[in-house]
């Protein structure tokens, strides 16, 4: 469960009922985290720890949110508004707390109509 109160609430709203979960066997998760997919219009809550790579995020949840894309390197990851532009660091790293939201989004931009 999330230690920050406000963030808990926040990664309550307008996901899936089920909660992902990164972390090693046998390692507790630490965090609870928000990843949300633009092009799909849902979120999900993903339970990982610090430690956590940035890439094993994206992987979990493009699995559940996107499941019929089999090119993940055609997606970013975004974090405060800007591209994590190494997936290979842990959230932690890259600037994530407990109760962040990532977004996922396609590389390639589309027209505005």
């Amino acid at each position: 469960m999330s230690q920050n109160p406000v963030g808990h609430f926040v990664n309550q709203l307008r996901v899936r009922p089920e909660v992902l979960r990164v972390a090693p066997a046998g390692m507790t998760p630490t965090w609870t985290v928000r990843v949300q997919a633009a092009e799909a219009w849902d979120a999900v809550r993903v339970e990982c720890r610090p430690d956590t790579t940035v890439r094993d995020l994206k992987r979990v949840a493009m699995h559940n949110l996107l499941p019929d894309i089999a090119e993940q390197d055609a997606w970013l990851v975004k974090l405060h508004g800007g591209e994590v532009e190494d997936e290979a660091v842990t959230l932690q790293a890259a600037g994530a707390q407990d109760a962040s939201t990532f977004f996922l989004t396609s590389r390639r931009r589309r027209p505005l109509k």
